[in-house]
């Protein structure tokens, strides 16, 4: 079609859809980079668990999603893609399989620790996604303490077997 057939109504068209479609990609760059700073500062929050008592990495957790619970609202919400849960999922399980390796004296790709590395990544993230779609309303005492009690239930149990 000519530039000079094109009338005022169907430039007016192309520009709005220009713009959402712009808007679109921005909203997509903006989730990205959250996405990005949230597995940074969650990686770094998790290696501390090497060196922190249960509770006091579950308090730290606990504590981190309370200062970013709209991001964390994102991430457990059932209307996303659940990308970053799984990756928050992977993050966790990377974690307890290097622990659970070095405590049992095992390889990190043994298929056995793989799977009861998964159990307890999963079930942290459990008790962490009912607690943010409750909206954070139980008390973090409340939250830490059974986030501790189920790890140190699992890490015995890992550790008999």
């Amino acid at each position: 079609m000519p530039l000079v057939a094109i009338a005022a109504p169907e430039l007016a068209f192309i520009r709005d859809t220009y713009s959402i479609v712009h808007f679109i990609l921005d909203v997509y760059d903006l989730y990205d980079k959250i996405e990005e700073d949230v597995l940074v500062e969650l990686g770094l929050l998790i290696l501390q668990l090497d060196e922190l008592r249960s509770e006091e990495f579950f308090s730290c957790l606990i504590g981190y999603i309370r200062d970013n619970k709209s991001v964390f609202g994102m991430i457990f919400s059932h209307n996303g893609t659940n990308d970053l849960r799984e990756k928050f999922g992977k993050l966790m399980e990377g974690l307890f399989r290097k622990l659970i390796s070095e405590q049992k004296d095992s390889r990190l790709n043994d298929g056995h620790i793989e799977y009861l590395s998964c159990y307890r990544a999963q079930g942290c993230i459990a008790v962490v996604e009912k607690c943010v779609l409750g909206d954070l309303s139980e008390p973090e005492s409340f939250i830490v303490g059974i986030l501790s009690d189920l790890d140190k239930n699992t890490e015995n149990f890992i550790m008999k077997n």
